[in-house]
Order: C-alpha cells, then sequence, then structure tokens
C-alpha cells in the first residue's frame, strides 16, 4: 500500500497549490475483451473491482448476435494476475440460454471477503419499450450471485426480485458497475427503475444488513428523469448518490444525498461540473487508510454534453464539492466505465471505446493518481 500512500501525498501536494485544467496525453489502452471474438458479437457494460487476493476481476456483458440490449446475453469475466497487464482466457458466469443475463453490479465484503454479484434478467424474446409498456411476455427480474473464492468460481443466481422490486415497477437495472460497503458493514447496490402508471425513470438502492444473506429495498429519489446510478459514503457517513439524467436543460450528472444509509434521499440536484451526454458513469471514494485520511472522489465518464466521446477521469479533494482535477483517456469514442483501486495502488477504468463506435472493445486504462494531479 505504500505506493497508494506515496501517490495521495504527492497529490495532496499538488492540491495546496490549486488545480489543474484537462490536458492531453496519450493513455494506453491495454484490451480485455474485443467485439468478434471469443463467440460474441459485442461486449458491453463493463464491472471492474478488485479480489480479496489482488487480483483484478473485469466482468461484463457478452452479446451473442448483435449489439442490442435485448436476446442472448451471458455475464462474463476476466482474471488479471498482473494489475491489468495480461488476462485470462473469458469465464461465463451466468448463461440462460437465449435470454438477457445483463447490468452487473459487483461489491466485495470485506468482513468476510465474498464477491457479490447483483444482476438483471429478462426473456431474450422481450425488449426495453414492450417491458415497460408492459406488452411484453415476461419482465425484469434481480438476481444475486457470490464468490468465496475470488472470482474463481460463483454461486447458482438466486432471485431476490420479491425483495427488492415493488409490483408498480416495469424495467429495473442494477447498477452497472460497482456498489460499496458502508463503514457499518452494510452493503448498498445503486438501482433504477421505471414506474407503470407514470412512466417516470428513478434511481434507488437495495441493501443489505447480514453481508448478503437478505437484500431489501432502499429509498428511491424524489424526483424523476434519473435512472443509472453510482453511490459513495462520504466522510461525515452520508451517502451520495451521482445519476444519468434526461433532463436536457441540465446536460450534467444529477447528484442527491441520503443521511440515513439509503433509506430516504434529499431532492436531486444537477453538479454542472460533471457533464455528460446521457450516460452511465463511474463514482468510487479512496478508503481513509488508503488516502491518509484524505477524501478523495473519483469519476469517470465520456466528457461531452451531447457525444459519447472523450473519457474522461475526474477527482475530488473535497468530498464532490468540486472536481478541480481531470485527465482525459481518449478523444474519441467512449460511453460505459468502471473505476477500481488496483492492489499496486494505480487507479484502473475499464471503459468502452473504439474507432467508429464505442462499442468495439472494452480497454483498461491505468494511471497513478499523481496523473490527475500533475500539470
Amino acid at each position: 500500500m505504500h505506493k497508494l500512500f506515496s501517490c495521495i501525498t504527492l497529490a495532496a501536494a499538488l492540491m495546496l497549490s490549486g488545480g489543474c485544467a484537462q490536458r492531453p496525453k496519450t493513455y494506453e489502452q491495454l484490451p480485455v475483451f474485443i467485439g468478434g471474438t471469443e463467440g460474441y458479437d459485442t461486449f458491453r457494460i463493463p464491472a471492474l473491482i478488485t479480489a480479496p487476493s489482488g487480483d483484478l476481476l473485469a466482468i461484463c456483458e457478452g452479446r451473442k448476435k448483435d449489439r442490442t440490449d435485448s436476446g442472448d446475453i451471458d455475464l462474463v469475466m476476466k482474471r488479471s494476475f498482473d494489475h491489468g497487464e495480461s488476462w485470462s482466457d473469458l469465464q461465463v458466469i451466468w448463461d440462460d440460454g437465449d435470454n438477457t443475463c445483463g447490468n452487473p453490479c459487483v461489491v466485495v465484503d470485506h468482513k468476510t471477503k465474498m464477491i457479490w454479484l447483483l444482476m438483471t434478467h429478462n426473456l431474450g424474446i422481450d425488449r426495453e419499450p414492450e417491458i415497460i409498456a408492459q406488452t411484453s411476455q415476461g419482465t425484469r427480474t434481480v438476481w444475486a450471485s457470490y464468490s468465496a473464492d475470488d472470482g474463481n468460481s460463483w454461486s447458482n443466481p438466486k432471485e431476490i426480485t420479491a425483495d427488492v422490486k415493488k409490483k408498480e415497477w416495469t424495467w429495473y437495472a442494477t447498477g452497472p458497475g460497482n456498489g460499496i460497503q458502508l463503514q457499518s458493514g452494510r452493503l448498498v447496490i445503486p438501482c433504477d427503475h421505471i414506474e407503470a402508471e407514470s412512466g417516470g425513470y428513478y434511481s434507488h438502492v437495495i441493501y443489505s444488513d447480514d453481508n448478503g444473506e437478505s437484500w431489501h429495498l432502499g429509498g428511491s429519489t424524489p424526483q424523476d428523469q434519473v435512472n443509472e446510478c453510482q453511490v459513495v459514503e462520504l466522510d461525515d457517513g452520508r451517502l451520495l448518490l451521482n445519476m444519468r439524467n434526461y433532463d436536457r436543460q441540465q446536460e450534467a450528472r444529477m447528484i442527491s444525498t441520503s443521511a440515513d444509509g439509503g433509506l430516504t434521499w434529499s431532492a436531486i440536484r444537477p453538479d454542472s461540473q460533471l457533464i455528460e451526454p446521457i450516460c452511465q458513469a463511474s463514482l468510487i471514494r479512496l478508503q481513509a487508510e488508503q488516502a491518509e485520511k484524505k477524501s478523495l472522489l473519483l469519476f469517470s465518464n465520456p466528457a461531452h454534453r451531447q457525444e459519447r466521446i472523450r473519457m474522461t477521469v475526474r477527482l475530488s479533494p473535497n468530498e464532490g464539492e468540486s472536481w478541480p482535477f481531470a485527465t482525459e483517456l481518449t478523444s474519441g469514442p467512449s460511453a460505459y466505465s468502471s473505476l477500481a483501486v488496483l492492489s499496486d495502488g494505480r487507479i484502473g477504468c475499464l471503459f468502452e471505446t473504439g474507432v467508429d463506435s464505442p462499442y468495439e472493445r472494452i480497454v483498461l486504462t491505468r494511471l497513478a493518481l499523481y496523473e490527475l494531479t500533475n500539470e
């Protein structure tokens, strides 16, 4: 962990001298999942996690026939023993024939060393508009799986829909990306849903207070037009929810806070510093012991108001009040992403990118914190 300490010490020193502007730099893109290979047309929706062993796990959807969000979709994984330099052969976590297994959201329970993977499922013949209109043959269901051996094997997925989805909800998604464990031990998974009657899009969370044995529905945002989200715990114990935003009067992420562990949420408001083209994003917090008691938040998304381009990682030294440090990983097409702290102290960003489309491949870029704060 000393490498991480040295990076953060340097980062803190640079913060005292003021922020820096985004600057051009070429970052290595290590290929992890390449469309058209390993039996899949497209790989999408990345989730990155460092296992208790220190191995790096990359999880995503393997879309068999095309790039669409429905049809035959499996959840697949690769492992790296060398901080992302090389990757194992593809491992299938969940394959339910022609049906859709997706929206991976992963979290490590640091008390039990188990890795929990929350997912959604629907019939492959059902498409999102039909599910929302309630004309589909089935609906979206919610599932949980775990690994007690650093992701080498996974339990059979267990359905938890009745515990975490209201009957009046149609569409439902877990994450995608990362969940968190609070200082209290509670596991929290960011989610979203659509109400049948109003058609409103809302973000919400689900949680477990017994190390994943049971899952419960937390609170939803009081306003709509938000969905895919990420959550972090702040220094004062509040939770910060960061959400994809459909209100085009605000071409930026929406945020909300909770003072009761995710059971209720404040009115949503825009974070004008975090511009977005309507897309998923990633948000993580460095634990206090990692950051020498400094609060550092990291955020990634395609930093553009209209297009899915310019994958950018940002750093906040003050609980998300401002984001003065940023670095662009690519100026080209890019979309969904997932951040993680690697076991060697660097930051890993697993993200969708390509030459003509952001959905051609999923790559890993690694950077030290000083690269975010050094002009």
